[in-house]
């Protein structure tokens, strides 16, 4: 068996965590080793950090403050968790990686993608994902699905500029690397999502053979 790292992307409201969970149940199925994991967090360390960047605040928290937190998470969450499961042949699926961070703080920042890059390249070395999901809907769509849930943290009060930003980022990313992502319309219902997500599980299962 080969490791498999997959990420499931996408802005508020788009329903990854609930498809994460489905995409996990479909390929325990076929007798994998899935680790779930999400961003930022994923370790007791990252979720601390997680709390800092998603809680309001009366400090209004600097954007370069907001990526270095991202990635200070990220690099214990990637030595803690997701090295040793791919090491162990897991497949693991992790909610939001660093797409997330070139479409929140690279498109609805503005921060310098080199910057990102740079900082992507330190704490991750060569590991990129494997495959990247990228669940896109319309901003106004996913905004009143997180209203829905109840009270917004800091990213999810947020105008809808900073969301338009943040899903070209995604679909501009996706447009690049036709090879690495999948987009799914997530503005569909959940069983026609969770369909689309069944065609993808064959040749998941096939990579993680091979």
């Amino acid at each position: 068996m080969t490791g498999l790292f997959i990420t499931l992307e996408g802005p508020e409201g788009a329903g990854k965590s609930t498809n994460r969970d489905y995409l996990a149940a479909r390929l325990r199925e076929q007798g994998l080793d899935v680790v779930l994991t999400r961003e930022p967090g994923g370790t007791p360390l990252a979720e601390k950090v997680r709390e800092l960047l998603l809680a309001p605040s009366d400090e209004a928290m600097a954007a370069d403050t907001e990526l270095l937190l991202v990635f200070a998470a990220r690099a214990q969450h990637l030595a803690q968790v997701i090295r040793p499961a791919l090491a162990r042949g897991a497949v693991v699926l992790c909610d939001r990686f660093t797409d997330a961070t070139y479409a929140y703080q690279g498109g609805g920042r503005g921060l310098s993608v080199a910057r990102i890059a740079t900082l992507e390249q330190f704490v991750q070395g060569d590991l990129r994902p494997d495959l990247t999901l990228i669940f896109d809907l319309p901003v106004e769509v996913g905004l009143a699905r997180a209203a829905a849930r109840g009270r917004l943290d800091r990213f999810e009060q947020e105008g809808q500029a900073f969301f338009e930003a943040v899903r070209h980022a995604y679909l501009q990313r996706a447009e690049r690397e036709p090879h690495r992502y999948s987009r799914l319309d997530a503005a569909q219902s959940l069983d026609a999502v969770q369909r689309a997500i069944d065609g993808l599980v064959p040749g998941i299962v096939e990579r993680c053979r091979g």
